[in-house]
């Protein structure tokens, strides 16, 4: 265990989440059909972890049922910046970011325990 280093609770994050969670009402030749939300969670997760690892983490750590997970790997980016000693280089950390869907009627609260 281990793999989930800690939420996303950005502000771009939580639109996606406020977004994915409201049911839909989809109109096609005349015929309503409700398409029921299924919220959407961000983690930033080790490089390592693959996917069915980071649903059994979820599930355990949340007690929610996980639907689908999407990966993202991001690269470590490269900065320079001008300072009193001169010019300092150096890299960010790359990382692997991943969305988690679950269940419809499911939900994670990462305030609780504040």
């Amino acid at each position: 265990m281990g793999f989930i280093i800690k939420p996303m609770v950005t502000e771009k994050m939580t639109k996606l989440t406020d977004k994915s969670s409201e049911d839909k009402v989809v109109k096609h030749k005349g015929e309503k059909r409700t398409i029921l939300a299924q919220p959407k969670y961000g983690f930033i997760v080790k490089p390592e972890a693959n996917k069915l690892e980071i649903k059994k983490e979820v599930e355990a750590l949340y007690n929610v049922t996980v639907v689908d997970v999407n990966t993202i790997r991001y690269a470590g980016k490269r900065q320079a910046r001008y300072t009193k000693a001169g010019l300092v280089k150096g890299q960010k950390n790359a990382f692997k970011k991943a969305i988690v869907t679950l269940k419809n009627g499911d939900s994670i609260d990462f305030y609780s325990n504040i």
